[in-house]
């Protein structure tokens, strides 16, 4: 529709109107028809303030503005611990089991923490709103590196100035500390949970957890899953340990020094190749060029791989020093090469496979002549995309290398697997073997990604081997918990065979929902790309790997027999007894047959805290809350929500566990039904937070507020929740000043509307509630977006769109009530008759308002929901424990919601014209104005949609354009005054386009001053002249 203003000057006002205009107004309008009743001499004066308190003004105890802390802190419990109890007890709905991942038990909680347990706690609470029983468990990870860490930090302590008994004891001690402190944070955040319970949390280092841990290892050892390899593996120096994929992570940045080096080729190898024969007698010297990134791997050098597919040339350099060297190169990269090796003459072409076999002499074989000669190999991997096309094998320090060497049958066993690296990520004397006493004292000690490998690089430039040293930006994976470079190097680790059990996690993957399902690929290829998992690590803190080693011949023993003897000892005596106890409480009879007592030692290697974590599904069948074939629970949770991280973590190792622990005939079978993922926490400009940024955003400062009040204002916990509610949470969120003032705003308007519903419902709640049928269309409208708001609330939790809630719900509370619905029924609320139909309507509706929108936003706002519910209610009960029950579907109204969708078209119209009257200073309030709306001709009841809503509804006109009053006025009286004391002081015109009718048929709509003058009671111009009140107010005095 659109609309034309034309602003009509008082002088030309006795042209426009005429005489019968008026005594249309008078008969179409009681409040403005004239009074047959003889002025009052007995009425009090014409002041507003002696009449105000015959107002019903809005009374209630809920403030406008409240203290977070205490309000907060005086529902906690009721909101919390006790809600948690209460409806484990007395819910009688469907059991809803949310699996809590554990954090490590180390810190206080970052807003990642907060964010996480946050989300959790909305949806728990959302189901126990709907009347179910929620079984919910937190727990902490209380095993590895950090918390070790920890305990030496605490201690100020090194790790080699301990035993591991002392560092165990301290982490432990370390660990519970930290529980009970991050415990007390969580509960800050109102995550409803049996908190003071022991059954109510859970900790990987509880002896049943450990236990349960130990005999679901048990149940992969049977099914020959578990084997012990000496192999190269990812190692953390940083940590100490080894290291599986999940806990890597790859930085884009990372710079090496690499190193072009040249291999000389043995004269006495035997050559089929006559060219190669020939190059061999006539040149002094021939050269095998190879680029590496890892200098320090050099010393463990085993071969040289090539493709055999590829093209090789021998080429003369011309160029660089020395000159005259020959060096073979792959011949696609010589353009490529001309950087290191500079210009080139091309002596002779040749196929890889006639390399295979030739033999070179050891890079440090000038340091110790008496090294044997070493062999060119054939290798697939090899390509002539970077590097020489040569590529330098160290079985000990690549997995492509081992297999290569593997495949060939080159390598069996760590006896013949060249390793000079210790578990500090150093040079070991071992070196010497290689590079000779002498060189070896430069070496030995040296961490091999820093000073080692600096000092590998001198050694070779002092024997000429060094062609050029090549800086490098790339790809290089770091332990993801100490931000750290980690290596690639040779131990004896312990592994589950993945290959399988793979197919069938990924087939129960298929029974299981993502939020969001873009996820659902991430962890599949995570697990599709796995064939084994490295499941030990060497730190002092955890669940042992209880395997027997046969101490001369170097032999370990994990077998279903031992283990089974070894875990009812650990049951008995506790899992620490590994660590403390005699060798002889652990070994079988027969093991003691085969050696004696002295022969033997218990293996030191600990679990994979993933394994750790990996198994916490095992305890849900024991608690009661599991998969029930009787009661239709097909799996362990309905839900774990965790960080996107977690596809190679948490939710990777329950799945695999899961699998690895059934009987091989089994289907395969999800632990979990749903898995739900978010984004990391970052500053407001988008950047990680972090101590050297000086970025981070606590979230007990939000809550309690900073040192500096005005810059870090006291929020409490409910804006933080509404903040966790407020973003798409699926992906990377920011936080700061800005976004937690907006939040904040945010939430005072949803305060302030149920403020507004309970001081006008009052505290008595007495009055006579008006059915549907008896309702105004305003009323029908309110409970018909009342209803849209609530399905939509209901629909968006259950699919943990909590940005959807959030947006529905201050949708709802600023525009169809505050910018509407309050600001229109004002009038009716405080000076209507209490008892009155209309009023009593509005007191209805408040009541559905209030209701729905306290149990729309408990879950996300617990604190606010319970406090409207004391103030309202003064039960003492929290508002959880009634169950939500969904409006009734009588009360959506498409009708009503088309009827006032036209209206609004020609609100919208008035309210420009009124604000415009405003703007040129004719009137402060509306009220100071009417409304005339002129019809086309020519055009019946029943013809036009629009025009009929309004003369149907004209009597409703005036309160929603919160008006004097508002008349439907033919266009046939449209003339001129001829009495001047009815003639407005201003007048302004607009028209509007009538769907359905031609744009010259339009809807005419005059604001003018009003004719009667201003009640000071009500402050409408509906008064008479000779009157002191309007004849609303004088009846509802009378009453």
């Amino acid at each position: 529709m659109t609309s034309r203003v034309t602003i009509c000057p008082r002088i030309l006002l006795s042209k426009c109107t005429p005489r019968t205009y008026i005594s249309r107004r008078n008969l179409s309008s009681s409040a403005v028809r004239l009074s047959d009743e003889a002025p009052s001499t007995s009425e009090a004066p014409l002041d507003s303030k002696a009449y105000s308190k015959t107002l019903f003004l809005p009374k209630t105890s809920f403030p406008l503005w409240s203290n977070p802390a205490e309000v907060e802190g005086q529902y906690r419990s009721i909101t919390c611990d006790t809600l948690y109890r209460w409806q484990w007890n007395y819910a009688k709905g469907p059991l809803f089991v949310l699996h809590d991942g554990p954090p490590y038990a180390n810190g206080d909680l970052h807003m990642g923490h907060a964010l996480n347990k946050i989300l959790k706690d909305i949806i728990n609470r959302y189901h126990v709103s709907l009347g179910h029983r929620v079984h919910y468990v937190p727990g902490w990870d209380c095993h590895g590196l950090p918390i070790e860490n920890k305990a030496l930090q605490d201690l100020n302590r090194s790790f080699s100035a301990l035993s591991s008994g002392d560092i165990r004891s301290a982490a432990r001690d370390t660990a519970l500390r930290e529980i009970s402190s991050q415990q007390s944070q969580f509960q800050a955040l109102g995550i409803m949970a049996d908190w003071d319970s022991e059954e109510g949390t859970y900790r990987t280092l509880d002896h049943s957890y450990e236990m349960r841990q130990l005999r679901i290892f048990q149940k992969m050892v049977e099914k020959g899953m578990i084997y012990r390899h000496y192999r190269p593996v990812h190692y953390s120096p940083s940590s100490r340990s080894a290291l599986a994929e999940a806990e890597l992570v790859y930085k884009d940045d990372h710079v090496s020094h690499s190193v072009f080096v040249k291999f000389q080729v043995d004269r006495d190898s035997p050559i089929q190749n006559d060219t190669l024969k020939q190059l061999l007698a006539t040149e002094t010297s021939v050269n095998l060029l190879v680029w590496t990134t890892t200098p320090w791997t050099l010393t463990a050098n085993m071969g040289i791989a090539i493709n055999p597919e590829l093209t090789y040339a021998a080429v003369k350099t011309i160029e660089k020093e020395p000159q005259g060297d020959v060096i073979i190169v792959s011949y696609d990269r010589l353009e490529h090469l001309t950087p290191a090796i500079g210009q080139t003459d091309l002596l002779v072409t040749f196929k890889g496979s006639e390399l295979i076999d030739l033999r070179y002499t050891a890079i440090f074989s000038k340091l110790v002549p008496a090294s044997e000669p070493l062999k060119i190999i054939s290798a697939s991997h090899v390509t002539a995309e970077s590097g020489t096309g040569l590529v330098h094998c160290a079985p000990a320090h690549g997995a492509e290398d081992y297999h290569a060497f593997l495949s060939l049958g080159l390598i069996s066993t760590s006896h013949n697997i060249i390793c000079h690296v210790d578990k500090e990520g150093q040079f070991n004397r071992n070196v010497a073997d290689v590079v000779g006493d002498d060189a070896a004292g430069k070496l030995v000690g040296r961490a091999v990604l820093t000073d080692g490998s600096r000092a590998v690089v001198e050694l070779l430039r002092e024997m000429g081997s060094l062609v050029k040293i090549q800086r490098v930006k790339h790809r290089y994976p770091y332990d993801w918990k100490t931000n750290e470079p980690i290596i690639v190097t040779a131990t004896s680790q312990w592994f589950a065979n993945l290959d399988d059990i793979k197919d069938k996690a990924l087939a129960a993957l298929e029974n299981v929902s993502f939020f969001p399902p873009v996820s659902q690929n991430r962890l599949e290829s995570f697990v599709r790309s796995r064939s084994e998992w490295c499941i030990s690590r060497q730190r002092v803190w955890g669940v042992p790997i209880p395997s027997l080693h046969h101490i001369e011949k170097d032999t370990a023993i994990l077998d279903s027999t031992t283990l089974e003897h070894i875990l009812s000892v650990l049951e008995e005596k506790g899992v620490a007894h590994w660590w403390d106890g005699p060798v002889e409480d652990f070994l079988t009879p027969s093991l003691l047959q085969q050696a004696p007592a002295s022969s033997w030692r218990k293996g030191t290697d600990t679990m994979d805290v993933w394994f750790d974590s990996g198994t916490s599904w095992s305890m849900l069948p024991e608690m009661g809350v599991g998969k029930d074939d009787t009661t239709g629970r097909k799996f362990d949770a309905d839900v774990c929500l965790e960080g996107s991280d977690q596809h190679r973590g948490w939710f990777q190792s329950q799945m695999l566990t899961s699998i690895g622990a059934a009987p091989a005939d089994s289907d395969p079978a999800s632990p979990y039904g749903a898995l739900i993922t978010h984004g990391m926490v970052l500053d407001e400009k988008g950047k990680k937070m972090s101590k050297s940024l000086g970025n981070i955003i606590s979230p007990l400062t939000v809550i309690n507020g900073g040192k500096d009040k005005k810059l870090e204002p006291v929020y409490g916990a409910d804006v933080l929740r509404l903040w966790v509610a407020t973003i798409d949470y699926w992906r990377d969120v920011s936080i700061g000043p800005t976004v937690l003032a907006q939040v904040a705003e945010s939430m005072r308007k949803i305060r302030n509307s149920a403020r507004f519903c309970l001081g006008n419902i009052g505290d008595k709640q007495t009055f006579k509630r008006v059915p549907r049928e008896k309702m105004g269309l305003a009323e029908r409208y309110v409970m018909h977006e009342l209803y849209q708001l609530e399905q939509t609330a209901l629909e968006a939790y259950a699919s943990y769109n909590f940005l959807k809630v959030v947006n529905a719900l201050s949708h709802f509370a600023n525009i169809t009530l505050s910018s509407l619905y309050f600001d229109i029924t004002k009038d009716c609320l405080y000076a209507d008759t209490p008892g009155g139909q209309q009023r009593r309507a509005v007191m209805t509706v408040l009541e559905h308002i209030l209701t729905t929108m306290t149990k729309v936003m408990a879950p996300i706002l617990p604190h606010l929901a319970e406090e409207i519910h004391a103030h309202w209610k003064a039960d003492g009960k929290s508002v959880f424990t009634t169950p939500w029950i969904p409006l009734d579907p009588q009360w959506k109204d498409l009708h009503a919601s088309q009827d006032m969708t036209s209206l609004f078209v020609v609100r919208d119209a008035v309210l420009a014209l009124l604000e415009h009257a405003r703007g040129k200073k004719n009137m402060k309030s509306s009220l100071e104005a009417e409304i005339d709306i002129i019809f086309p001709e020519n055009v019946s009841q029943g013809e036009n949609a629009l025009l009929d809503v309004i003369r149907r509804e004209e009597k409703f006109l005036k309160t929603l354009f919160i008006v004097s009053d508002a008349l439907i006025v033919e266009e046939e009286y449209i003339g001129s005054y001829d009495d001047p004391k009815y003639a407005p002081s201003w007048l302004y015109i607009t028209s509007i386009a009538i769907p359905g009718l031609d744009e010259d048929a339009r809807l005419h709509l005059h604001v003018r001053s009003p004719i009667l003058q201003k009640c000071p009671r009500c402050w409408t111009y509906t008064r008479q002249e000779e009157q002191n009140l309007c004849k609303r107010c004088k009846k509802v005095l009378r009453q």
